[in-house]
Parts: C-alpha cells; structure tokens; sequence
C-alpha cells in the first residue's frame, strides 16, 4: 500500500520522560530555570529531575489549615538540607523535599509544635484516604452546657465564684486545644487565630466577661467542630473514585480453574472473567465476549458503550450485561482509575493564584489586626482619657472578628470542589492554577487526527469500474490488504469483515514502493495501489483521472483493484470527523475564543475538515517543534489552550498556558503530560471545563468579597461600640460556614451543553 505521511500513533515517538509540572515552572523560580520556560526545541521541553533531592512524606492529621501550614514552614525554616516543603492540607500530607536531613530531627521539630507526623511509605496503596475527623462532641456538649449555666448563674445574680468557676470549667473543656495551638504559636513567634482567640478570651476574663469568655471560646470550639466536618464533605470528594473498583477479581488460574483474587497481586496478562453487574477490577482488553459496559467514572459518558473483543476496558467501570473475559494491561497501581485518583491527590496540592494571594494576604493581615488591636485596646485611654474597659472590650471584639479562618479556608473547599466535579464530567485537571485560568483562554490550537478526527481511516466510498461483480472486487481487495499493516489497508479489510465478506488464498505478496501492493489469487495477478500504480500499468483514463481527483477534493485516499488489463474498482478511504468536533467548536467560538488548527497533514486536506468543522485558521504540513514554534508566538496575543494526543504534540503541551490531551487515545501520555485531560476525547468537555473554571472563579470572589465585607461591617460596628464578642463570634462563624458551603456547590454544579 501507498507509503503516506499520516498522523498515525504507531509512527510517533514516545517521550520517555514526564512533563514538569507547569505550576511549578511559572511561579516558583527557585525550583525553575528559564531554559525549561523557553522549550526552544523538542527535546529541551522537559526539566531532569534533580537525582539528589529525597522526599519524605507524613501525614499530619491536624494540619488542615493554612495556619497549621505557616507554623510547619517556620518551625522546618532552620533545616538547611530541606530544599522544598509541599502541603496537601485536603488530605493532610506534608511531603518534605531534602538533601540528606536528619529525618528524626525534623519529626522531633514537628512534635514540638504538635504536629505529629506520620510516615508515608511510597507504595502502590493510595494515600486518598476516606477521613472522619476526631470531634469530642460530648466534651463539647459539656463546654457548652457548662457555659450556658455560667450566663444562667451571672443573670440570676448568683456569686461570683460560682459564675467563674462554671466559666473557667467550660474554657478549659472547650478551649483547652485552642490555648495549646495559641501558646505553640506565640512560642514560635507565629500569630495565628488561635493565639488571637486565646488572646480574646484571657482579655475578656481578666475584665471580669466570665460568662462571654466560655461562651466565646465554645462557640469557636464549635465553629471549628463543624468547619472541619464541612471539609471532610470536600475531603472525601474524590473517595468515591476508591469505592467503585472492586477488591477482587475472578482470575484463570494455571490448572484452569477460576479464583477470586486481591487485584493487587493480579500481574499484567493475566485473564480475568467479569459476569453481568460486577464491577470491572482492572485495566485491559477483551479477549472473549462481549458487553455494555457503563463508563461515566472514567469518561463521564451518559450512555452506556458497547465493547467486543479488542475493545478497551477500564477499571471501575460497571458491566451491565453480557459475560466476557478480558487480558490485564496494567497492574492495579497503574490502572486508568488509580492515575485518576493519584492526579487529583496531587492537583488537591497545588494552589491556584488565588489561593495563593489570600495565605499572603492573610499572613500580613493577621499580624496587622493584632497590632491595631492592641492600639485600640491602649491608646485611646492613655491620649484621651477614655476608659480602659471599654476600649479593651472594643479591641477584644475586634480580634475575635480579625480571625481570617473564613477567608482562608474558602479557596481550597472551592478549588477541591471544582476538581471534584470536574472528574464527574470525564474531566481530569492536574491542579488549581488550570482550573482558575481556564476562564482566560482567548485562542485555543487544535490538533487534527485524533482531536478533530477519529484518527482510525474507514472505508467510505466504493466505485465499481469493470466486469466483476461487487462482492467479487470488494473480496480481492480485502485478500490483498489483509496482508498489509498500512492504515488505507486495514480499512478495507476492516470493512470487509464487517460485511461478513470471504477472502481469498494470495501467493507472491509484494509491497511496491511509493504505489501499493500486489499478489496472484487463483493464478491471476491483481494489484492494489495508488492512481501511480495504474499509470504504470498503462490503465489510465481520463474519466478515472476524473473521479480520483473527485474524491481527492474530498479529503480521501483513492486505491484502485486493477489485473493486468484493466482497473476493476475504486475504493476511498478517509479519516472521518468526531461527531462531537463541530458541536465543540461552535460552543468554544460562542465563548469568544479564537479556534487553531495545527496539522501534519496536506494544505487541502486541512482546509476541507477545518471548513466543515468550522475552524477559524489552519496550519499545515507541521512538525512537532513547528506546533511548538507557533503555540510560542501565540502565547503573546493571549491565554492558549492545546488540544492534542499527548504523544507528538508533547511539546506545545507543555508550552501552553493549558495543555489538553485526548485520554483514551493514550491515557498514560494524557494524564502524565498534559494539564487537563479528557477522559473520552470528546471536545465538547473544552467549554463544560471553561464553563466550571468560570464557576469556580465567581465562587472565589464571592466568598473573598463576602468574607472581607462582613468583617469591614464588624470593624465599624466595634468602633461605634454596637458589636460585642458574641456576635463577633457568630459573625466569624456564620461567614466561615457560608463560604465553605458556597464552595461545596460546585459538587453539584450542572452544565446545560444543549445550545
């Protein structure tokens, strides 16, 4: 068969090495360098890995706070060999990057101010643990009841003593962690809310606010009680994704018999069996059977899909009926389902820009409050000769409003959540910073085959031209091609099949270069090749001249079945659009973005599937490092995305502000490489994704805005001395619950595609 240049994935060259993570390259440079930033070339793109830096990784059950966060940083400062320290406050992980620490200093450090590391060994095991946290709420029950007696007893005018000491009862049940993390804070000179809390409720007891001190310290108690089982709602979003694949598998053993086995012990190629409404356990390709088989935990997909043999199956995925066995590709550690879950661990990690300005924000600002406090508190008694009371409570007010809780703890409930959700979609983002910037993008690049295309050539069009019959031509071709690996080949054969068409005995196969194939079926000798093939053999005409470059127009390869003495059929074969593609487009173009296709295939061949798709511009006749070179100069006009397989558009992946990758097509490349993933390579995921990182940005300014206003309000309140400590502590909890649940929202967020 005719020797084309085609976008074929066997003709690729696989990247062995992994992306760096690009919200490592654009915002910290003192683990960056601006060669890597640059990619001038295909194979500089990706940063080497520094071979002398070791991780440990601790869970740290109390550290879910960017507070926890701020103190851990401080306390490891004095560690030269630490190089880097990254929080996952979702999940409670703190992976410290070093060279050669001493590991028992640095967990000795973290006892020391309370955090108590727990080892991670780096196995095969998901660290996306399901977490209950540990609330007392009898000790709670009993803090609260010891205070509401203590307001009791001061407004039934009993002794002072018995008001206090019901008082000094319920702070230290209620408030005994909250002084601990204050005085660990203020040891290791970090003012954080609870060194401010504790603050609050000492001021408030030693001028004689007995009552208000407990119930203060109970209702923060109790507002961090709930905010923590708040988060564990966006804790365990993604817990889901463990539950649904199965423990077991049902495995063929090597006396034939057939075991239920833990699928962490099932190697690659073993067989395993799935009976109608089982779970799939693992990864891997029919090799008996078939089934309907329901994918929405991997590609989102409403529909169930039908699967036959040689058809992909992935773990996690429901069978709905049909029997069939099929043959594991990867071990359960490496399925589709368990990259899923490590790449949403790790983006829970990362922190978008957002994210990122309010710890700033909220480490300047905390410290501030307390400095302004402390100046309400004395100077207005000492300059005007106010009264010390009155200006102490109106300071002690203010700090027990000041705390940022609400404003810190909104943007990871909301980042979590819009990653969430985004997995529900078939949608794998790789980290906050993509989900943010997504909103941004103005010019979107656009591969062609296995983006726009299907990638796989079918057959489309067959002319018959000479005596034989139909059935006749159509059997002699697919006899030649079923010996060949070349993709126009497999397409006919693959159509041949599908008809239940036979195929004859062929001798003396040949490949003839730069024209097609040739073989003797029954004696005679046919051929298989290209309009060249005929002209060589002298069996041109002007009229099949004519209907060649007919389907040409098209954007279809044209082979033609020829003896020695005349062309007997025509057969074309193209590769064909993605019903999605057009639908795609047009959405993204609604949004205002500008559409780019970057191509390896011909000019006329471009421009047919790029006009009836409706793509903006075409590229064509491109390398690798020219999508890169373009992909580069777009980046000045604008926020790009680029849409690819993963494999040779690599580089313009990883040069974009997003990179897109095709997930089924090579699930691997997509979720190692890119960005943001699509998990059944449809495009319409581009504007649902758009569409959430909109979302989640409005949700962010909402919570900031709200969080910022209502302590603003509180601040004037105070000074006009019509706020006190308990609506203070109302204030701060009702805001930090209004946020938290804003954010939850976007687990339920739905996006109407239907225009």
């Amino acid at each position: 068969m005719v020797s084309q240049p085609g976008q074929s994935h066997n003709n690729h060259v696989e990247l062995n090495e992994k992306r760096e993570s690009k919200e490592h390259r654009e915002h910290d440079h003192a683990h960056c360098c601006d060669s890597v930033k640059q990619l001038p070339q295909l194979d500089t793109h990706l940063m080497i890995p520094n071979t002398t830096s070791t991780r440990a990784v601790y869970r740290i059950r109390n550290m879910d706070c960017p507070t926890e966060e701020a103190l851990i940083r401080k306390k490891l400062a004095n560690f030269p060999e630490i190089t880097q320290l990254d929080f996952d406050l979702i999940q409670r992980i703190l992976t410290i990057h070093h060279q050669q620490a001493s590991l028992s200093d640095v967990e000795a450090a973290l006892v020391a101010i309370d955090m108590l590391p727990e080892a991670i060994i780096q196995t095969d095991d998901q660290n996306v643990k399901e977490f209950a946290s540990d609330i007392n709420w009898l000790r709670l029950g009993l803090a609260g009841t010891m205070a509401l007696t203590a307001e009791v007893a001061h407004f039934a005018n009993a002794p002072d003593w018995i008001t206090l000491i019901l008082a000094l009862v319920a702070i230290i049940i209620g408030g005994f962690e909250t002084y601990k993390k204050g005085w660990i804070a203020l040891k290791n000179f970090n003012l954080n809310m609870n060194a401010l809390m504790s603050f609050a409720v000492t001021g408030a007891l030693l001028i004689g606010q007995w009552p208000e001190a407990a119930m203060v310290m109970v209702l923060f108690a109790l507002a961090e009680a709930i905010e923590q089982k708040s988060m564990d709602r966006a804790r365990n979003a993604i817990q889901q994704l463990l539950c649904i694949t199965p423990e077991q598998a049902t495995v063929l053993q090597a006396d034939e018999q057939w075991l239920a086995v833990d699928i962490k012990s099932v190697p690659v190629g073993s067989i395993v069996r799935v009976k109608p409404g089982e779970r799939i356990a693992l990864d891997g390709v029919i090799v008996s059977g078939q089934s309907t088989i329901n994918q929405a935990a991997i590609t989102g997909e409403s529909l169930p899909v039908e699967k036959a043999i040689g058809d992909q199956v992935y773990a996690g995925t429901m069978n709905e009926s049909g029997s069939f066995e099929f043959k594991v590709t990867a071990i359960a550690a490496q399925s589709t389902i368990a990259r899923i879950i490590k790449a949403v661990e790790s983006a829970q990690g990362s922190k978008a820009n957002t994210q990122r300005f309010v710890d700033i924000f909220a480490r300047i600002y905390t410290p501030v409050v307390f400095v302004i406090a402390l100046a309400i508190a004395i100077i207005p008694p000492l300059i005007m000769g106010a009264l010390w009371f009155d200006w102490i409570y109106k300071a002690l007010v203010l700090l027990v409003i000041a705390c940022p809780c609400a404003l810190v703890i909104s943007t990871p409930v909301t980042i979590v959540s819009g990653l969430a959700a985004a997995t529900r979609y078939g949608i794998l983002i790789k980290g906050g910073i993509f989900l943010e910037q997504g909103r941004k993008i103005s010019i979107l690049a656009v591969d062609k085959t296995g983006t726009l295309t299907n990638g796989k050539p079918v057959q489309t069009d067959f002319v018959k031209i000479g005596t034989l019959t139909e059935q006749t031509c159509r059997e002699i071709a697919a006899s030649l091609a079923n010996h060949s690996d070349h993709p126009v080949s497999k397409a006919i054969t693959y159509a041949a099949e599908q008809d239940g068409i036979d195929l004859y005995n062929v001798t003396h196969f040949v490949a003839v270069l730069g024209q097609g194939i040739k073989g003797i079926i029954d004696d005679q000798q046919w051929y298989l090749g290209n309009h060249r093939m005929a002209i060589e053999h002298g069996l041109d005409q002007p009229e099949l001249a004519q209907q060649i470059q007919y389907f040409e127009q098209q954007a279809k390869t044209v082979v033609l079945l020829m003896n020695d003495n005349t062309v007997q059929a025509l057969f074309a074969v193209a590769d064909t659009i993605k019903q999605s593609s057009s639908k795609a487009i047009k959405l993204i173009k609604q949004m205002g973005i500008k559409t780019l296709m970057l191509t390896g295939d011909n000019t006329l061949t471009a421009n047919i599937i790029a006009n009836e798709i409706g793509i903006d511009e075409v590229k064509s006749h491109l390398l690798p490092e020219d999508k890169l070179t373009i992909v580069n100069e777009l980046l000045s006009m604008g926020v790009v995305g680029m849409v690819g397989d993963g494999i040779n558009d690599a580089p313009a992946l990883a040069k974009a502000n997003i990179g897109f990758a095709m997930g089924s097509i090579g699930s691997d490349t997509a979720i190692e490489t890119a960005d943001v993933a699509l998990m059944d390579d449809d495009l319409c995921k581009i504007p649902q994704f758009i569409q959430l990182s909109k979302a989640t940005s409005r949700i962010l300014i909402e919570n900031i805005v709200f969080a910022l206003v209502v302590k603003m309000l509180f601040f004037i309140l105070t000074f006009m001395g019509l706020a006190n400590m308990w609506m203070a502590v109302f204030a701060d909890i009702g805001t930090s619950l209004l946020v938290v649940a804003n954010g939850l929202r976007l687990l339920k967020k739905r996006f109407d595609l239907s225009n």
